[in-house]
């Protein structure tokens, strides 16, 4: 395990207390809910990001540089990956501010959630995910999302 310090500054102080009182408007049961660019800025101050795509998602539709990939799901079939808490303590401190990203926000908000549960004391959601929703012609990746908002992703 590896606990990593976030740098704090003013930037990341403002994106913490955003991400917070954005929580507490949806009622959620963890720390908070972030956009993509918020979640690359406290990336980039050392909090860790927790990829819960399947593995073929990560290699058909990319992903993103530096982040830990622990499945949620698994495919073909989508079967929980019952292991996931103990899967994501090898990576992750349980005290270390950790952000779960998937597709659209969904899988992830379930995996801050159980996450939390588990003991894990910072736990955030990146709403939009990495793909966002999809737009009036059923496409991903032009409204919201890690890769609408040109972030750091890589194919493969």
């Amino acid at each position: 395990m590896r606990l990593t310090a976030m740098k704090m500054n003013p930037k990341t102080v403002a994106v913490r207390r955003a991400a917070l009182e954005r929580g507490q408007k949806l009622k959620l049961p963890y720390a908070g809910a972030l956009l993509p660019p918020d979640a690359y800025t406290l990336m980039q101050a050392g909090a860790r990001l927790v990829d819960i795509r399947t593995q073929a998602e990560l290699y058909w539709v990319g992903r993103i540089p530096g982040t830990v990939a622990v499945e949620w799901n698994s495919y073909p079939g989508g079967v929980l990956n019952l292991d996931f808490v103990n899967q994501l303590t090898e990576f992750i401190d349980r005290e270390e501010p950790v952000m779960f990203i998937c597709r659209s926000g969904g899988r992830s908000h379930h995996a801050a959630m159980a996450a939390t549960q588990a003991g894990f004391t910072e736990c955030y959601n990146v709403l939009e995910g990495f793909e966002g929703d999809r737009d009036a012609g059923q496409h991903r990746n032009t409204i919201g999302g890690w890769r609408a908002a040109g972030l750091p992703w890589v194919q493969g």
